[in-house]
């Protein structure tokens, strides 16, 4: 196997770990988002309750929102805050660049993750979140994983890359 390159073994490094701040599950097409204190996660199916039901190939099984960003696009909104339900992703997490996952397997409590691709604002945010919402939220959407083994996870859980070794 060749050596890394100094920028892959950049990209290879993340000692950081995040934390779990919000669960959400969309219960029906339209309706509010349902806050939740911990969620079973199942491959295929995502999040129990979220009406979102993905094959086992895909790969928005569970949408992610770095909580950092959320004040960000409040801001170029010119408002003081917006709470998680409003972005519509099941997970708000902190402490961890979720751009930094790109390409690698994640635990969060239980569960086994797998990054799939960023999460891009659809044309209802304009709606959502007034004028300017779509480009509010364009770079800060969040991302997509597929479901690799499931469990439970709750409010307070690590987010970490899973190493060769580590146990999830």
């Amino acid at each position: 196997m060749p050596e890394a390159t100094p920028l892959q073994t950049l990209l290879d490094t993340l000692p950081q770990r995040g934390r779990v701040e919000w669960i959400g599950i969309r219960p029906a097409r339209g309706e509010a988002m349902k806050a939740l204190d911990r969620v079973t996660v199942t491959p295929g199916d995502g999040l129990a309750g979220d009406r979102f039901k993905g094959r086992e190939s895909s790969k928005r099984q569970v949408t992610l929102i770095q909580q950092e960003h959320l004040p960000v696009i409040a801001a170029c909104l010119h408002r003081d805050a917006i709470g998680p339900e409003v972005f519509r992703r099941n997970l708000v997490v902190s402490g961890l660049n979720l751009l930094a996952l790109k390409g690698k397997t994640f635990c969060i409590g239980g569960v086994v993750l797998e990054y799939t691709g960023r999460c891009h604002p659809c044309s209802k945010m304009e709606t959502t979140l007034g004028p300017g919402g779509y480009n509010a939220m364009r770079g800060h959407g969040g991302i997509t994983a597929r479901v690799i083994d499931g469990g439970e996870l709750a409010l307070g859980d690590d987010v970490q890359v899973c190493l060769p070794g580590n146990e999830w």
